[in-house]
């Protein structure tokens, strides 16, 4: 990995004050403990919560960790936190290096949550998935359209109003239904424990010629629907396969290594809550093999729904998760920067090297690869609890201070 440098790099700016946990792939025991950073350390919290889940349904999960990592006997193993994160950035799977942060919880993500990705899924829609028209289309769109509609609250009775004008004009798209009506988009990314983590490749299936990374904030819920943290993803997307039909979205979305999480879950606290997100930026580049540069912002300010709602779309009555959840909230940026011929716009090369970076949850760096040519995904459910059970010690109960 070229970016970035230093391993200190990919912790949040205020690590020293971040209650920060995820899961490190262990050589020795051949499998993922639950660990948690502190200083220059992570520690091996799998005595305390022998799977990630399983630490996020305690009463209260941050004074747990906190508990913890002040306690001896529950921390005897540990990794210098600079040895894990070079491990992780230069791929070597040899030594411990972090994987995704979360495990048993089920991957769903939100889709065109604001006015400006909304209107390159209708281009692509218009397209049909040919980027040769991308130009032609965006212009065309961007007339009929204008600035109004990015003012319009979904599910308003002015967002009634402008859809009722754009089935007039013809110009009505099932994006716009779910970008300004009542019911935001909803969908499972990927199966559980199939997410790749920080320094791991991303895969773009052979079979795509126009994608793009999703630089998105990504909430962790708990099995009530709360919501205890946060961690950023990339929600790989696949342009021509979903411009084609909407129906071809989990072909678009669920291909080996499409969805990356990381680098690790900031759990809220006193001084970092959901509230600090509402304002969050977050940053994305791509260098590529061939001296290219792409960057762009993902503003959350600028989210047509609020978090409250997308969680409540995900988790109710109408749909439990009793191991809780990950939920990808969807991404402002959609790249139309051209990278080769005038008019194609940007997709991915293998090579590229994507860092996703924001101020309190750190980086997340991957490079794209072929998802054909990927370690393919062998470490299911069957497997994890099978490594648990030879773990005796794996989850004892523990009673947090309070």
């Amino acid at each position: 990995m070229t970016a970035p440098a230093i391993p200190e790099a990919v912790l949040p700016e205020d690590a020293d004050q971040a209650l920060l946990i995820g899961r490190v792939w262990d050589p020795e025991t051949g499998g993922p403990r639950v660990a948690a950073v502190s200083g220059d350390s992570i520690f091996d919290l799998t005595r305390l919560a022998g799977t990630v889940s399983q630490l996020l349904e305690l009463p209260s999960p941050a004074a747990a960790v906190r508990a913890a990592l002040a306690d001896p006997e529950l921390t005897e193993q540990r990794w210098v936190t600079a040895d894990v994160v070079r491990s992780s950035l230069a791929g070597d799977t040899a030594r411990p290096h972090l994987l995704a942060p979360v495990d048993l919880q089920v991957i769903k993500a939100c889709g065109v949550t604001f006015v400006d990705s909304m209107i390159e899924r209708v281009i692509e829609e218009r397209c049909a998935g040919d980027a040769g028209r991308a130009a032609e289309m965006r212009e065309m769109v961007g007339k009929a359209l204008g600035g109004s509609i990015s003012m319009v609250r979904p599910g308003s009775p002015a967002a009634a109003e402008a859809k009722r004008i754009l089935i007039a004009e013809g110009l009505w798209s099932q994006y716009l239904e779910v970008g300004i009506g009542p019911d935001p988009e909803v969908f499972t990314k990927a199966p559980v424990l199939s997410s790749v983590g920080l320094g791991a490749g991303i895969g773009i299936p052979s079979f795509s010629s126009w994608n793009n990374p999703e630089p998105e904030l990504v909430l962790i819920a708990t099995s009530r629907g709360e919501v205890v943290g946060a961690t950023l993803g990339n929600d790989v997307n696949l342009r021509d396969v979903e411009g084609r039909s909407a129906l071809l979205l989990g072909k678009a979305k669920d291909n080996n290594a499409s969805s990356a999480l990381g680098p690790l879950i900031r759990l809220f606290d006193g001084g970092f809550t959901l509230d600090t997100l509402r304002e969050e930026e977050i940053l994305l580049r791509v260098e590529g093999p061939d001296g290219y540069l792409l960057e762009g912002r993902n503003t959350l300010a600028r989210i047509s729904r609020p978090f409250e709602e997308l969680v409540a779309a995900t988790h109710g009555s109408h749909h439990q998760y009793p191991d809780g959840f990950a939920l990808f909230t969807g991404t402002l940026f959609a790249p139309t920067q051209d990278r080769d011929e005038a008019g194609q716009g940007f997709t991915h090369k293998h090579g590229d090297v994507v860092t996703i970076r924001s101020r309190h949850l750190g980086a997340l760096v991957n490079r794209v690869g072929a998802a054909e040519e990927l370690p393919e995904w062998t470490f299911g459910l069957r497997q994890l609890f099978g490594y648990l059970a030879e773990q005796p010690r794996a989850g004892l109960p523990f009673t947090p201070a309070r």
